[in-house]
């Protein structure tokens, strides 16, 4: 048990019927939109991809919300955190019938969507009133409350035939506000708070096990197990009735013979999991569901032999009753798994189960959320029911594959140690990995045994930043072209198209900044090149069907951002293995070719939507009519889907052939005294004027042209601008190295400033037409300056850290300031950088606002003027000037 003190049995009993009960209310309203959503898409004529996001928006919500959710539980009594949430997921249902319009109505669905974040909370609960032997059968019981999807699939449709489905969704509200109230009054104290609030665990202390590739590989499973069981859970009632013509509420009784399994066998896979071991169960899931999946993904298909006769023909089709049997039997199986991989979580995390288990029921959740919109999406694109079993079966082989190779290695481990191993050796990194004597300073070593290392990592590394930036600035072309080919998107929305992957870039650069001291280099290089297979992967699909929802994109735009975020990580991994004198020009190659992604992309784009180049996994195109009525073909998806294989090769490649530094481990509260620095926040603001210039001039250039110069077609010379500025990033490093940073950052802004004024002299205006080649001139300008103020700011930080530290600790003490200075700086840099990448928001934006205010772009010119003038008189007060106060 969790808790030091024995707890009685009237209590666990009492504990786990009040958050059972709660919980299986809380799923009914978590998937209410699987029936009244019918009546719903049919009231507003909604698309197969409208209603998919409108049925998976309380999915996202409650996945996401669950690892902070199960971090405040561990924090706080768990009985509070789930009645609130109760409480309010209900007021929010009851918005939801007073929804007028679509967005209102996703809006709603958001609030709804935390009645799933009750999950975790119930998790960490109730296991903390149970003692770990009798675990696995409580946290069984418990998780049978996804029996609340059948509650819905078996009640809305009959509820439905009497009120309308407003009145259905406040009859619900009514019960879950009722529900959350009456826990709060007779659930007792948290058993386990006492003791969780003695160790004082920090919050770092608790993400620390996040670490662990293990959790991950839980976290696929419960990807398929739980978040698949959602999915179908909301799209077999559709299923149903479009496949086989069935009644929404028969369609509605096969939902429940799918979810009732599905959740009232997870108590029996709970006891299983404390019988026979988790692993098995897994092994019998896993192994069941492949099997199974693949039957429900063969379509209906027709035959014809050539016989001795003649033709014979025969047919093979999945009835109705074999249909319903299989589905029957499918959620079976998934819940056993579902109890198994909970089952896993108090055993190997017994003090971290809130932060553990919201994770893997985040990610779990997520699949609840991605799948049901891929459903939709490959309904549109392949135009066949039985798709989305085949991307099933492809995610349950799949994760049958990982656990078995997991413990194929576990078991090898037991075997030549003749111990039972209760942990996995896929964990560990391999000690060939791992650098623990690592002195670059040091130059005998570094001649002798560094240089080499260095130079491996910093030429695996490239390439994999070059995918990130490909991938991050994959709209600035597609937004070109999408219009032409019939997307029916508005100039202020194609804006925010090419904008929002600048926002979740910047955003997640801020997390990827601490990420490399956490996971280390090696391991955090590889998992997030990986993660750019999903936005493209997507996109591959989505960029197919014109009539993909405007929401989707956005979606998609933000989930690009991925790649915007690597940059961050990458950076700092590379300035721990390279001396003081070679940072510069070290960092100034892997920006500056991996900045190349984005002229990369601009370059290949045009040219690889324009031909089917992947034969068999194209689709048909979309055409463009010209003025000559002449069609012309393009593959817009291309764009995304040519970097797929790529992205895996380099992934492979960072896995095997990268390092972890043993000494730049350190934790979050390590790295966060940054924010103290004042010259932390001035860097931002100088390293805004340089990389968020460069890209934010690099995903608005293509747009911008085109509008202001329409007889020109921007994509054919749209990574000119790019490439250069690429290029000039290691000529800024290396400058920097030679002339001191600070001094070649005040005549770059200076250029960038006189950049800014040649732009304006070449804009049309109500009396000009202005003039493209001048503008395009003077553009390249602006990219070659502000990829030379890229190498040299980013120059200028490990040199004033390396000040500031050895004026706080004295030069007599030099390998603890090399340490500090070292992890300080490397913060530093990708903080700096996670701030900057707003400029790849803000400078389309501010495109866009400018026309929508004032008809053209000279003001927002001008505020960019402005700014860079800023710039100027801070680098050269700081920084650049004779007794500057901290001379770099």
């Amino acid at each position: 048990m969790n808790n030091a003190n024995p707890v009685n049995s009237r209590d666990q009993y009492w504990a786990l019927g009040l958050s059972t009960t709660a919980f299986t209310l809380c799923f009914a309203a978590w998937t209410i939109f699987s029936i009244i959503g019918i009546k719903i898409k049919n009231e507003l004529g909604l698309s197969d991809s409208q209603i998919g996001l409108l049925m998976a928006t309380p999915i996202l919500t409650g996945s996401v919300s669950r690892l902070f959710l199960g971090v405040l539980t561990d924090r706080f009594d768990g009985r509070y955190v789930f009645a609130t949430l109760m409480v309010l997921s209900g007021l929010s249902i009851f918005g939801l019938s007073l929804a007028t319009s679509y967005v209102m109505m996703l809006i709603a669905a958001l609030g709804i969507g935390l009645a799933g974040g009750s999950f975790i909370v119930g998790v960490a609960y109730t296991s903390s009133w149970f003692e770990s032997k009798r675990q696995g059968l409580a946290l069984g019981i418990f998780g049978a409350g996804n029996v609340g999807s059948s509650v819905t699939n078996l009640v809305a449709p009959l509820m439905l035939l009497v009120f309308d489905w407003q009145g259905t969704a406040q009859i619900y509200a009514v019960v879950m506000i009722i529900a959350g109230v009456g826990f709060l009054l007779l659930a007792k104290p948290d058993p386990g708070l006492k003791q969780r609030k003695a160790e004082n665990n920090s919050l770092s202390q608790q993400l620390a096990p996040l670490a662990d590739l293990r959790v991950w590989r839980f976290s696929l499973y419960y990807f398929f197990v739980f978040g698949a069981f959602v999915a179908l859970a909301l799209w077999l009632p559709r299923y149903a009735m479009e496949v086989y013509g069935l009644t929404i509420v028969q369609a509605g009784l096969i939902a429940a013979l799918f979810t009732i399994p599905g959740s009232i066998f997870r108590i029996y896979g709970g006891w299983l999991s404390d019988k026979y071991g988790a692993r098995r169960v897994m092994y019998w899931t896993l192994t069941s569901t492949v099997i199974i999946t693949f039957i429900l993904s063969y379509p209906p298909t027709r035959y014809t032999v050539e016989g001795i006769e003649g033709p014979i023909q025969f047919g093979m089709t999945t009835g109705p009753v074999l249909f319903s049997v299989l589905v029957v039997i499918l959620g079976f199986f998934m819940s056993l798994g579902k109890a198994a991989v909970f089952k896993h979580i108090p055993r190997y995390y017994p003090k971290h189960v809130g932060s553990v288990g919201g994770v893997v029921g985040m990610i779990g959740g997520l699949g609840g959320f991605f799948l049901p919109i891929t459903f939709g999406m490959l309904n549109d694109v392949v135009g066949i029911w039985q798709s989305c079993f085949m991307l099933l079966f492809f995610i349950s082989a799949s994760a049958l594959l990982w656990m078995h190779y997991a413990i194929y290695k576990a078991e090898i481990v037991e075997t030549s140690q003749q111990i039972a191993s209760t942990d996995l050796p896929e964990l560990s990194t391999p000690s060939k990995f791992v650098l623990t004597d690592w002195r670059p300073e040091d130059a005998a070593f570094w001649e002798t045994t560094g240089k080499r290392i260095a130079k491996r990592n910093l030429w695996i590394s490239i390439p994999n930043l070059f995918l990130a930036f490909a991938v991050w600035s994959v709209w600035s072309i597609l937004v070109v072209k999408m219009p032409q080919l019939g997307f029916t998107y508005s100039s202020n929305q194609l804006f925010w198209l090419a904008a929002l992957p600048s926002l979740s870039g910047a955003t997640l650069r801020v997390f990827y900044s601490f990420m490399v001291p956490i996971f280390g280099g090696r391991r955090w290089t590889a998992m997030s090149s990986a993660s750019l297979l999903l936005p493209c992967i997507w996109l591959g699909f989505t960029l197919q069907n014109p009539d993909t929802p405007y929401l989707v994109m956005l979606v998609l735009a933000l989930l690009c951002g991925f790649g915007g975020g690597n940059f961050a990580s990458s950076m700092a991994n590379i300035s721990f293995f390279y001396p003081q004198k070679e940072k510069g020009g070290a960092m100034g190659l892997n920006a500056g070719l991996g900045n190349l992604g984005v002229s990369g992309m601009q370059l290949l784009g045009p040219l690889v939507i324009s031909a089917s180049l992947l034969g068999p996994v194209n689709s048909d195109p979309l055409y463009l009519v010209s003025d000559t009525a002449q069609a012309t073909s393009f593959w817009l998806q291309n764009a995304a889907l040519i970097w797929v294989p790529l992205i895996i090769i380099a992934t492979l490649a960072a896995w095997f052939g990268m390092n972890d530094i043993a000494s730049a481990k350190s934790s979050f509260r390590d790295q966060s005294v940054i924010f103290k620095r004042t010259h932390t926040w001035l860097m931002c603001w100088l390293y805004l004027g340089a990389f968020g210039s460069f890209i934010g001039f690099a995903a608005g250039f293509p747009l911008l042209s085109g509008k202001l110069f329409p007889a020109v077609d921007p994509t054919k010379l749209a990574f000119l601008g790019p490439l250069l500025g690429a290029l000039a990033r290691p000529v800024g490093g290396i400058l920097a190295d030679k002339l001191g940073g600070a001094r070649v950052t005040f005549v770059v802004f200076l250029a960038m400033a006189l950049g800014v004024v040649g732009v304006m002299q070449f804009l049309p205006s109500e009396t000009s037409s202005g003039s493209f080649n001048g503008f395009f001139a003077t553009f390249l300008v602006l990219f070659i300056a502000s990829g030379i103020a890229n190498g040299s700011t980013f120059r200028m930080v490990p040199v004033m850290f390396k000040t500031l530290r050895e004026r706080a600790l004295g030069k007599e003490n030099q390998q603890q300031v090399q340490q500090e200075s070292n992890r300080e700086s490397a913060a530093v840099l990708g903080f700096i950088s996670a701030f900057a990448a707003y400029g790849g928001f803000f400078i389309p934006k501010a495109y866009g606002t400018s026309f929508e205010l004032t008809g053209g772009v000279s003001a927002a010119f001008t505020g960019f003027l402005v700014f860079y003038v800023s710039c100027i008189v801070l680098t050269w007060w700081f920084y650049s000037r004779r007794n500057a106060p901290l001379p770099c």
